[in-house]
């Protein structure tokens, strides 16, 4: 029995520079507002405010996208949204492969997206980083992908299940 994990969350370091930069006007503004002489702000309010800032900032990198391919099927589960895992058991797999995509002109960007509003015809994609996917189209229509890092594996895997080795 093969079964593949991984566990990825947003830790790009162009991603941790942009977020750092956009807390320093915030929380100088906030500060400046506090220790003017003339300020209203009470040293609860600055220090919830300053809470609120950072943490909102902060919120993705709680995400998490979890994957796993075992012989029921693939499981993921997409931190904070998906409490538990989703699972597409292999019966209602029309095909897997995995592929490079283009995740901003397919899909609109990283997270969770798809569907309704962003090149419908492609169907859902939840990703945190990179450029390749396990590309699954379902029996009744439907289309996902899911970010991988691990390319090799993710493929290994796969054919060992979709050829029923």
């Amino acid at each position: 029995m093969k079964v593949f994990i991984e566990e990825q969350r947003f830790t790009q370091t162009w991603l941790i520079v942009l977020m750092a930069v956009s807390l320093i006007v915030p929380l100088y503004v906030m500060g400046k507002e506090f220790f003017n002489e003339n300020s209203n702000m009470s040293s609860i309010e600055f220090i919830v405010t300053i809470l609120a800032i950072v943490f909102s900032v902060g919120f993705i990198f709680l995400f998490k996208l979890k994957t796993r391919i075992d012989e029921v099927g693939i499981h993921y589960q997409f931190l904070p949204f998906h409490f538990n895992y989703k699972i597409i058991k292999w019966n209602e797999i029309e095909k897997a492969t995995v592929r490079i995509y283009d995740p901003i002109g397919e899909y609109g960007g990283w997270g969770l997206k798809g569907g309704a509003f962003w090149n419908k015809g492609k169907g859902k994609c939840i990703n945190v980083s990179g450029d390749i996917g396990i590309q699954l189209e379902l029996k009744n229509g439907k289309k996902l992908l899911i970010g991988t890092q691990k390319k090799e594996e993710a493929t290994q895997v796969l054919k060992k299940y979709i050829n029923n080795d």
